[in-house]
């Protein structure tokens, strides 16, 4: 008899016999819900176009500022909302962005202008969003006449964009004839007959911007937004001195933080210190911290990396 060549068996039919004895069991899990935002900034991050986030994410990595950041979630979240009530033909009104920023100096007024311009560029409130920084001087002329002229020029390239006004309060130091009341008048006006087409802020100490709103009756209707801008504790200006270093490619030591620590607390509980400059305050420290630094390490020859890095407790003079 002739032998049968080998032939392997077949797995398949071995495994459909045995599965047809199996009883499987399948459970139906209800769809995961997506997790709510638990806050402005993620709630931002969802329904914002990238641009905007982008922006609102920049506005978030400035450390305190927690009633500017407020206000800007407060006017996003008007503008969607609007949007929502323009599709059931709800009444929209017509809103007017002009602000007054109160605090001492660093407390970063300059920074969240330029931020609030690109804000509102990205939510379609300006055409350009870019910042025209001006001050007594670029306003104010030396002869009737001149001053009303320069100041319509400043308000034309501000058109799209903002014009901020640091030390506002100085336009009505020199009384009733100077040519600052000309200036405040013209800007007057031109934020009633131009409302929606450029912002004007106005920057400055608390209590002297408080008396200045007051000069014009007319002044604090047209600066409906009010944000009050307070000095950083402690902890915060150590933040920003870390971030400032980190920019620059440096690094302290243990004992140079301590140093700079105690020298914050110090100035912060000098009763005789008044209108501290807050973060403006840390970075002239530190700016003058790497010019000691760099006189030390001129004296050392072929300096290493670290060296090259690190600011010592030495280097930070006050």
């Amino acid at each position: 008899m002739k032998p049968q060549p080998y032939a392997p068996s077949n797995p398949a039919a071995k495994t459909t016999e045995s599965s047809s004895h199996r009883i499987q069991v399948v459970i139906n899990q209800p769809p995961q819900k997506a997790k709510e935002p638990q806050t402005m900034a993620e709630n931002v991050r969802i329904t914002a176009n990238a641009g905007l986030a982008n922006v609102f994410d920049e506005l978030e990595r400035l450390i305190g500022l927690q009633e500017a950041k407020r206000t800007m979630y407060e006017i996003y979240a008007l503008l969607r909302m609007n949007q929502e009530r323009e599709k059931h033909k709800l009444r929209i009104e017509k809103q007017v962005y002009h602000m007054v920023f109160k605090g001492n100096p660093g407390t970063g007024k300059t920074t969240v202008a330029r931020i609030v311009g690109k804000i509102c560029k990205e939510m379609g409130i300006l055409s350009k969003g870019h910042l025209i920084e001006v001050e007594r001087a670029d306003l104010v002329g030396e002869f009737i006449g001149h001053t009303a002229q320069k100041t319509r020029d400043l308000i034309k390239k501000a058109m799209g964009g903002i014009l901020f006004i640091d030390e506002a309060y100085s336009l009505a130091r020199g009384g009733e004839k100077d040519f600052g009341k000309e200036a405040i008048d013209c800007l007057t006006k031109a934020m009633e007959d131009q409302k929606t087409e450029f912002i004007c802020i106005l920057a400055g100490y608390t209590d002297e911007m408080e008396e200045f709103l007051q000069i014009n009756p007319g002044l604090p209707s047209r600066f409906p937004i009010q944000i009050h801008f307070h000095d950083y504790n402690v902890d915060d200006l150590m933040r920003i001195s870390d971030l400032i270093i980190t920019e620059k490619e440096y690094a302290l030591s243990e004992a140079a933080r301590d140093k700079l620590r105690h020298q914050l607390i110090r100035v912060k509980n000098d009763p005789f210190l008044f209108n501290f400059s807050n973060a403006r305050y840390v970075r002239n420290m530190l700016e003058q911290a790497i010019r000691t630094h760099a006189v030390r390490m001129v004296k050392v020859h072929e300096p290493t990396v670290e060296q090259l890095m690190t600011i010592k407790a030495e280097d930070l003079v006050f």
